[in-house]
């Protein structure tokens, strides 16, 4: 089995686009990252749902959970609303990670090793330079598992 046989079409997101409009792509196609794309259209990364957890979660928070429970649900609404004027680009680490891209003819292994590798719950397919889609997490852990 090869990539393109796991391969989904995922919506994508441009690096400059509103950070809730990609939280709300992931919500609503139940979707653990998006591909964010360049200003060309290529590739430009994979954005994980938890690194937007990370800037909707006060760091605070992150560091010492317990300060957490102290806080009630009006005001978790609110670090989420604070999400609204920031863009995809502001979501991505500060260190560019290994882009997670791999070519159709890639086996499971490879395509595992890649994304246990780079971390990434999405690895993108590009032939010839066109992004053909994904491979998520659960289609490959299915695969895996022989589900």
């Amino acid at each position: 089995m090869r990539a393109r046989d796991l391969v989904a079409q995922i919506p994508t997101i441009a690096v400059d686009a509103p950070v809730v409009e990609a939280a709300h792509l992931m919500v609503e196609r139940d979707l653990p990252g998006l591909i964010v794309l360049d200003e060309l259209g290529r590739p430009f990364t994979i954005l994980p749902g938890t690194q937007v957890l990370r800037l909707a979660v006060p760091h605070y928070c992150q560091d010492d959970p317990a300060l957490a429970r102290v806080i009630d649900e009006a005001h978790a609404d609110e670090f989420l609303r604070a999400l609204g004027g920031l863009t995809v680009r502001r979501a991505l680490p500060d260190r560019p990670r290994e882009l997670p891209v791999t070519d159709p003819d890639a086996t499971v292994l490879e395509v595992a090793a890649l994304m246990a590798r780079t971390r990434s719950p999405l690895v993108a397919v590009v032939d010839a330079g066109r992004l053909l889609g994904a491979v998520t997490l659960n289609a490959l852990m299915s695969r895996l598992v022989g589900a």
